[in-house]
């Protein structure tokens, strides 16, 4: 599991919730008797604009739009439940990913004091990676607390301390998995290390058995063609031939002469 990519998906649930937050609240806020409400924007509209203070064309334009909108909250005041449910998951997501990175910082900082480091960032780099997310991590934490608890209708405030209680805890039941995870993960590298090296050993070694073979047969191969050419009358056969043979053979000549 990549932090940055578990810290992106915790950043992109945050914004969803913001985002329900403000729809959620817009549409309680317009819901029940519409013409009360487009009346109250009507005055605080007329308290603002005075008959000796009129208002501009596009003052005026922007309290239709204002009163266009909330005529079309009004309306979608049934889908509260299914945005209550969508910022429940959104909520569920962030504290998912963050209690994971936490564990994987944890993880990472214990085997930083154990084990030598070989990747491609300096312990350095990645001590203060930790360190600058986990503090982006918190305050997001923070911005939602703020948000639904006190910006909020009073259910979405209810919805945050339950799902942060349930991920408190189902975070640390992550936390043992993601650790167990990642030492099984760490092990399976090793032996894969282990299994490339001695494989590369043993194609080094077949190399140099290789090379030490050629040489020998050329080396032999020279020997035998210096010996045809010095001793003919050992033949031309790589195994020179003894005494006994050399006499059979001139005598097979001087019959063959005759």
């Amino acid at each position: 599991m990549d932090p940055l990519t578990l810290f992106a998906l915790a950043n992109g649930a945050v914004s969803a919730v913001k985002a329900g937050c403000k729809l959620y609240k817009d549409i309680k806020g317009a819901a029940g008797d519409i013409k009360e409400v487009l009346t109250d924007l009507d005055q605080q509209f007329a308290k603002l604009h005075p008959p000796e203070k009129p208002a501009t064309v596009e003052q005026k334009n922007t309290l239709v739009k204002e009163k266009n909108r909330v005529i079309e909250l009004n309306r979608r005041d049934g889908e509260t439940s299914g945005i209550y449910t969508e910022i429940g998951e959104h909520l569920g997501v962030y504290y998912d990913n963050y209690h994971k990175c936490m564990a994987i910082f944890e993880e990472e900082e214990r085997r930083s004091k154990n084990e030598i480091y070989t990747g491609d960032a300096s312990l350095g780099k990645r001590a203060l990676q930790r360190v600058l997310m986990r503090k982006q991590l918190e305050k997001m934490g923070t911005e939602l607390r703020e948000i639904m608890v006190y910006q909020s209708p009073p259910e979405l405030g209810a919805l945050h301390t339950e799902v942060e209680e349930m991920m408190g805890v189902m975070g640390k039941q992550q936390k043992n998995l993601i650790v167990q995870q990642m030492k099984r993960h760490e092990l399976e590298e090793r032996k894969r290390k282990q299994k490339s090296h001695q494989l590369h050993i043993n194609i080094l070694i077949g190399i140099g058995v290789l090379i030490v073979c050629c040489s020998v047969g050329l080396t032999l191969s020279y020997v035998v063609e210096d010996r045809i050419k010095k001793y003919p009358q050992y033949g031309t056969g790589w195994i020179p031939k003894n005494q006994s043979q050399q006499q059979q053979e001139v005598q097979k000549q001087i019959y063959i002469g005759r």
